[in-house]
């Protein structure tokens, strides 16, 4: 029998765990909190924030053009399985939720009728002991349902071939499965031998690159109301002369101060208007930093430039965001053929070997969706092949090519 870390041991991993993932979360949700130096904010504006959407940008570009198509060579119909389980769904929360905390989670268990079921779970509240050989767990724990206070009252525990229900105030009670793994698969964004569970699209360089970004947008929000109403001074004020009304005198088109006794008259000035231009400046150096982590471009973080791309060129200058998106498909596809495996198992009742789906290969539709003159270009490069090799080029492959 093998030896399992069990149930405490992985709870605790969970909660180290938690904290990190939250994190990412909060600054996906732009909920994060930035620390101010204290040195530009008046003490009245010291607790106020503003927010930037640029983590949750930089997470939905690279989800949005991941859009899973099928399994090819499917011999135990993964296929029917995802699509019973609303596969649209199930599978961009998935990926999604991966890409802000590294890894989500796919919990199967089954209906009435015996028929699979599937569940994600975010990395905040699952983890498990991974096989590195398969990216799936030799023991796992989650917790499956909250109550009003956030405390866990219903929980798992993961084995092969079983699964242990804690619901609180009652008795544990096990499910059996007939899966040769545990039925809680991890869904994975770029794994490691150091990191097998991967690594969040949120990097800590983007929290930090967001942190003084926010910072900057703060620090022109302050300067924006001198900038509107430049500071006004008056010097040689009689001391007995009527105080004037401060709003009135900084909205007034005309004011009249009249000379004293002697003919002397005060001296009104004004301060040096301040500028916006050092903030905007700086906050574009912050956007391109980001840009540059991320594989985004400035027009897709609010500096649009003058003129507009064709679809050539905009699919060229996200060539950092089209091989981060091709290595994300492979991650996710094994995470997704593990789930649809272990589904066919418990839907057969029959423990299937892994190496039987060896064969079956996720297909992805297009991560750019080619343009007119795209299509019109791949219509040629088709002629010629098909010249050559008569036959060639299929249905499905025309559908890996084009999306159509």
């Amino acid at each position: 029998m093998a030896e399992y870390k069990g149930m405490p041991y992985l709870k605790n991993k969970l909660a180290i765990k938690r904290t990190r993932v939250g994190l990412r979360y909060d600054f996906y949700e732009m909920k994060n909190i930035v620390r101010d130096f204290g040195i530009s904010t008046p003490p009245d504006l010291r607790f106020w924030m503003s927010t930037l959407g640029w983590c949750a940008k930089a997470v939905d570009s690279l989800a949005d053009r991941l859009a899973f198509d099928q399994f090819k060579d499917d011999i135990f119909d993964m296929n029917g399985i995802y699509s019973a389980n609303n596969k649209d769904v199930i599978i961009d929360s998935a990926i999604l939720g991966a890409l802000i905390g590294s890894c989500d989670f796919i919990h199967i268990t089954t209906d009435d009728s015996g028929f699979p079921m599937m569940r994600v779970i975010d990395g905040r509240h699952a983890t498990g002991v991974i096989d590195p050989t398969t990216n799936m767990l030799k023991e796992g724990y989650a917790v499956l349902e909250f109550d009003s206070q956030d405390e866990p009252i219903v929980e798992a525990y993961y084995i092969p071939g079983e699964t242990t229900i804690y619901e609180k105030g009652k008795k544990p009670y096990k499910v059996k499965n007939d899966a040769p793994y545990p039925l809680l698969v991890p869904m994975i964004y770029r794994p490691d031998a150091v990191r097998p569970f991967g690594h969040s699209r949120i990097s800590r360089a983007c929290m930090s690159i967001v942190g003084s970004a926010i910072r900057t947008v703060k620090r022109s929000e302050i300067s924006a109301e001198f900038y509107s109403y430049p500071q006004k001074y008056i010097l040689g004020m009689d001391e007995s002369a009527e105080q004037m009304d401060k709003w009135k005198a900084s909205m007034s088109s005309m004011l009249r101060i009249d000379k004293d006794e002697d003919g002397d008259h005060p001296v009104v000035g004004q301060f040096m208007q301040q500028s916006m231009t050092p903030h905007v400046d700086q906050l574009r150096m912050f956007a391109g930093l980001f840009a540059g982590e991320t594989g985004l471009t400035l027009d897709d973080l609010g500096f649009p430039s003058q003129n507009p791309s064709s679809a050539e060129a905009i699919k060229a200058s996200h060539e950092t965001m089209r091989l981060t998106a091709r290595k994300a498909q492979a991650n996710f596809g094994v995470g997704l053929l593990n789930a649809g495996y272990l589904a066919a198992c418990v839907r057969d009742k029959y423990p299937y070997l892994r190496k039987q789906v060896a064969s079956t290969r996720p297909i992805w539709l297009p991560i750019f969706e080619p343009d007119a003159a795209a299509l019109s270009g791949i219509g040629d490069a088709i002629v010629k092949i098909q010249t050559a090799f008569p036959e060639y080029f299929t249905e499905d492959k025309m559908r890996e090519l084009t999306g159509i």
